[in-house]
């Protein structure tokens, strides 16, 4: 049976933050108040405004990150900071901070990896009906990918342990990091969590630096990326099999007029119709060979998330 540290855990609330100026302050207040002991860490990302000096004066521990992009911020936030839990928030005062004791103490007792806070908007315009259907839509994508666990993997809201913070690869540069984040939980099969904290809407003078299309684009292309990735056979069986049809479909009635008339007067579309074929093989082939290669890369990653104990069996 593993044996409880005794010592106190180390809390660090991570606030990745552009231009927020209007909602800093009251997010580092909040979270002081609703974890004391933890320290709040606002990483800003070359505001224009008035952040990081508002930030310092409600008490938070302010760094720079000049790559621009949420995701380069996270990853600079993962590699600097050590501590046994992660809270990490945005910076637009839209989440709820006395949720955040309840998250980690969760994670803390179940020795989860990552508890997500799954959003539940009380106003209006806090959560634009474009948002919840682009979420809803890539919710159920990434759940037919990778199996359903999570009802809003898009939520900027969540508590890791030490030992997903340093395994992360931290790849993505810009808002499809919570996917990225998403999709690592999954693969490892690490244990997770999900409880339903009120989200609001952003103070006056806040706004939103997300983009419904672009940024779903983003995250659409991230999220097939991934599947080409962590299933390559089934990605390229996908592939192979769509060509195998479209030479089919080419070629029959090449046969057929062969098989009647015993010439091949389309040249150009037998042609055609075994090029495609080949590279239908071909890709039947290649993910055959990258399943291997995949294989080997997500044993390598469990070893890595492996090296790092739990809070509950570290001396």
């Amino acid at each position: 049976m593993p044996t409880i540290s005794a010592r106190r855990p180390r809390i660090a609330v991570l606030v990745p933050c552009y231009n927020e100026e209007a909602a800093i302050g009251k997010v580092v207040g909040d979270f002081r108040q609703a974890i004391p002991e933890a320290i709040v860490y606002v990483y800003d990302n070359n505001s224009s405004d008035r952040t990081a000096e508002l930030a310092k004066v409600a008490g938070a521990v302010v760094r720079i990150e000049r790559h621009q992009g949420k995701g380069n911020v996270v990853r600079r936030m993962f590699a600097d900071i050590e501590a046994d839990a992660y809270v990490l928030v945005d910076g637009d005062a839209t989440y709820h901070a006395p949720s955040a004791p309840i998250m980690v103490g969760l994670l803390l007792k179940e020795g989860a990896d990552m508890v997500v806070g799954c959003r539940r908007h009380e106003a209006e315009e806090a959560y634009r009906p474009g948002h919840q259907f682009g979420n809803l839509m890539l919710t159920n994508f990434v759940a037919y990918l990778f199996g359903r666990s999570f009802t809003d993997i898009l939520s900027g809201y969540r508590v890791f342990s030490h030992r997903f913070v340093k395994s992360f690869p931290a790849l993505s540069t810009g808002f499809e990091t919570e996917t990225e984040l998403t999709v690592h939980a999954l693969e490892l099969k690490m244990p997770v969590a999900e409880i339903e904290t009120p989200y609001g809407a952003r103070p006056i003078g806040s706004a939103s630096k997300l983009s419904t299309y672009k940024d779903g684009f983003r995250i659409l292309k991230l999220i097939l990326a991934l599947y080409r990735h962590e299933r390559p056979l089934a990605f390229f069986s996908y592939v192979g099999t769509v060509l195998l049809l479209l030479a089919l479909a080419l070629g029959i009635p090449v046969v057929l007029e062969w098989l009647s008339t015993g010439l091949v007067r389309r040249f150009p579309t037998a042609i055609l119709a075994t090029g495609v074929s080949l590279i239908s093989i071909i890709s039947f082939g290649v993910g055959l060979i990258l399943q291997t290669v995949t294989r080997g890369r997500q044993e390598f990653k469990r070893l890595i998330y492996l090296q790092f104990p739990r809070y509950d069996q570290a001396q």
